[in-house]
């Protein structure tokens, strides 16, 4: 059996969308900003894939042969958000956006959410993760109370430190919370957990994401059904509310993803290896650092690299993002933009493929590979060989 290794770099947008003033996003470009930021940026490998031919990004150029099918994709489903992003890479297109709470949330909710959990709510309204830590997490400290909070994107965040609330404890009121909003259709739950003490509080890699089910059968689920497996890097099965996941590897961070992704490559892993890194979005992009974000692109053309090398005959690799999360913009929250595609391996010879319609072509594209019949909601990527049926 052949191996898929798609990897979603979270946030690494290239572009505004054309809807892109539907969502306050006008401008947005999180790879060209980013190198602009930094004077250039040096991205070699990437570079020799074709991502200078996607997208302007000073530093890198567009070279004569890229050695990967390249292009970028247009999301069809509305919205900008974790969830929508990689449910349509799986192929499952949104026909109406997930809800969001730019007020906080209905105080029957939050109400109901209290005597579940047996303990207080501060906060919800949107806010930056980072500041509303420092701003309340003194009062959760004396409190016990749980910090809540949203942002633009269709989540309500529950947050406390892990001395005060044990993390068990934390991960069960988020199950309560998903129970609560499914109705609503809140996409995520999250448990943002944190240590320190007041002005010098951070969050931990113990998150936890709570998804909605996937409504109809995405490329996960057609995958296993066919008995191809399907291992889950970083947050990919909490996303799929483990629907399809046969194999889910946490991971604290992009250096930990990756070093259990090239594990991964060299080892006997069959079927398709799903990776997210989410330091981009999570440390760089939520926190408009340029420059930190900037260092993650040099780390995960290094990446790139060792991946090629641990590719055998017949393997596959996919390089995209799920949105944008520009640093450089006045707000903290995604971006609507378009992601690069790079899809590379021992037998791909390179070319363009163009402005996809949709992020579903990644899914068509995988279920092709394996031999198996497309969902039909995109269309595979010409120039990556399909398997025989």
């Amino acid at each position: 059996m052949r191996r898929v290794f798609l990897i979603v770099l979270d946030s690494v947008g290239c572009g505004a969308l054309p809807d892109a003033d539907r969502y306050g996003d006008e401008g947005s470009d999180t790879l060209g900003h980013v190198a602009d930021s930094v004077g250039g940026i040096v991205l070699p490998e990437l570079g020799a894939l074709g991502l200078g031919c996607i997208h302007p990004v000073r530093g890198v150029d567009a070279v004569a042969h890229p050695a990967a099918v390249f292009g970028k994709m247009a999301e069809a489903s509305p919205g900008k958000d974790t969830t929508t992003g990689h449910w349509e890479i799986a192929g499952l297109v949104l026909d109406e956006p997930f809800a969001t709470f730019p007020e906080g949330f209905p105080a029957s909710l939050v109400s109901a959410f209290s005597r579940r959990v047996g303990r207080g709510v501060i906060g919800n309204r949107p806010a930056s993760g980072t500041a509303i830590i420092e701003e309340l997490g003194a009062e959760h400290l004396r409190t016990g109370d749980l910090i809540v909070y949203t942002s633009a994107d269709s989540v309500l965040q529950v947050a406390a430190h892990e001395e005060i609330v044990p993390l068990d404890e934390l991960y069960d009121a988020c199950r309560s919370a998903r129970a609560l909003c499914d109705p609503l259709r809140v996409a995520r739950i999250i448990a943002r957990p944190f240590v320190g003490s007041p002005g010098s509080f951070h969050r931990t890699y113990n998150r936890m994401d709570f998804s909605m089910a996937p409504p109809r059968p995405t490329l996960l689920d057609r995958l296993s059904e066919a008995g191809v497996g399907v291992t889950g890097v970083g947050k990919i099965r909490d996303i799929f509310a483990g629907r399809g996941v046969q194999i889910g590897i946490h991971t604290e961070g992009n250096e930990d993803g990756i070093s259990k992704t090239i594990d991964l490559a060299r080892g006997a892993t069959q079927g398709l290896v799903f990776v997210n890194l989410v330091d981009f979005d999570m440390l760089y992009g939520h926190r408009n650092d340029p420059i930190g974000y900037a260092r993650a692109l040099v780390q995960a053309d290094a990446f790139v690299a060792d991946l090629r090398r641990a590719l055998g005959p017949g393997d596959v690799a996919i390089l995209t993002a799920d949105h944008g999360c520009d640093p450089t913009t006045p707000g903290t929250d995604h971006t609507r933009e378009h992601v690069p595609l790079l899809a590379f391996g021992p037998g791909i010879a390179g070319g363009p493929c163009g402005t996809r319609s949709t992020f579903a072509d990644v899914a068509e594209t995988v279920l092709s590979l394996f031999g198996l019949p497309l969902i039909g909601s995109g269309t595979p990527l010409e120039g990556v060989p399909a398997a025989d049926r």
